[in-house]
């Protein structure tokens, strides 16, 4: 008992470093993917960070297994390399005895991992589509810069200015066109300032000395109106928020669909307590190395091993979604794969049979 107390908590000891440096990495990562939104005013600081937070947890699904997985092997592979193996086998303790203590520490992370693939997962990337869109369906003048064009609500407005006074909070010389159905919209105004919110909660814009041109898309038969001074309402894109999403959908939805997309999607979150507990298994025989070549000797080898088998799992997952494998054999094969090469590696490295 004490011993395999030893073993697991040589295993946490890098975990942690591990973790965290994967999450900074991951974090920066995502705010890169964000920056160019929160330059060009699309999103604010507080929503990018939150952005950053939601993928952040997210990726635990696989942040989790990664770190457990390398754990096991930085952590047996010092023992090996200190000689601390042949000492524990001295003891009694043949190779055999590491998997039962590997096991007890991958069941709660197994647990953690499954979590947070079958409910954050989806929780988060509501709030994600939630945010994202609406920072693209509103509008405000903190966004615009100066000569340069802007789209919002996919398309559906465009936005340009020659000149942005951010103290007044006003543009000048203002270009703005919107879609609607099958015709077009076309406003040119001296100036424009934000007029609050009207009483459906849509942003208004108030603009003066301009004309608005609205013509279908045929271009026959436009009517111009000028004005002097006008209110102009920002509409968000009607129901784009509830576009039905499946990385957004529960997993209790997606128990009971039978669409091949869910089905997919289903599968790779079930698969995911599973995957730790392989990829745990399988540190085992990779951390067993010569004490002369070092406690990473094999870091290079585990870390192709594992971005084949994700990117196995993100072939099978396409191929169940276009219908091309059965979804009874769906995404199984890819870790059923792993099993198979952990116990070969296992039987040839003894700890199966010591």
């Amino acid at each position: 008992m004490i011993i395999r107390r030893y073993i697991i908590s040589e295993i946490i000891k890098p975990a942690a470093n591990i973790l965290i440096l994967m999450v900074a990495i991951f974090a920066s990562y995502t705010a890169i993917t964000y920056l160019t939104d929160a330059v060009g005013g699309l999103m604010t600081p507080a929503q990018v960070g939150t952005l950053i937070g939601l993928r952040v947890g997210m990726a635990l699904e696989i942040l989790l297994p990664v770190t457990l997985y390398l754990s096991v092997m930085i952590a047996l592979g010092r023992l090996y390399k200190d000689s601390e193996m042949t000492a524990l086998a001295a003891c009694g303790l043949g190779t055999g005895g590491i998997v039962w203590p590997v096991l007890m520490l991958s069941l709660p992370v197994a647990l953690m991992a499954g979590g947070a693939s079958l409910y954050i997962r989806s929780a988060a990337y509501t709030q994600i589509y939630k945010l994202r869109t609406q920072a693209k369906a509103e509008f405000s003048i903190g966004q615009l810069e100066s000569q340069r064009f802007l789209e919002i609500a996919d398309g559906r407005y465009t936005f340009f200015s020659e000149e942005i006074d951010r103290s007044r909070n006003t543009a000048f010389k203002v270009f703005l066109r919107e879609r609607k159905g099958d015709a077009w919209v076309v406003i040119q105004a001296e100036e424009m300032t934000d007029g609050g919110r009207n009483n459906l909660g849509y942003p208004v814009l108030t603009l003066r000395n301009g004309r608005l041109v609205e013509f279908p898309a045929s271009g026959q038969g436009a009517s111009v109106i000028r004005f002097d001074k006008a209110h102009y309402p920002i509409r968000p894109e009607a129901g784009k928020s509830a576009r039905y999403r499946r990385k957004a959908a529960t997993t209790a939805h997606l128990l009971q669909s039978d669409r091949l997309e869910d089905v997919a999607e289903l599968q790779w979150r079930l698969s995911t307590p599973l995957s730790t507990l392989l990829l745990a298994l399988l540190g085992i025989p990779l951390s067993r190395t010569n004490p002369r070549r070092g406690k990473y000797a094999k870091l290079g080898t585990a870390l192709i091993i594992f971005a084949v088998y994700y990117q196995l799992f993100t072939i099978a997952k396409t191929n169940v979604e276009n219908g091309n494998i059965d979804p009874v054999i769906g995404i199984w094969w890819v870790p059923a794969m792993l099993l198979a090469l952990a116990l070969v590696m296992l039987w040839r490295t003894g700890s199966l049979r010591a």
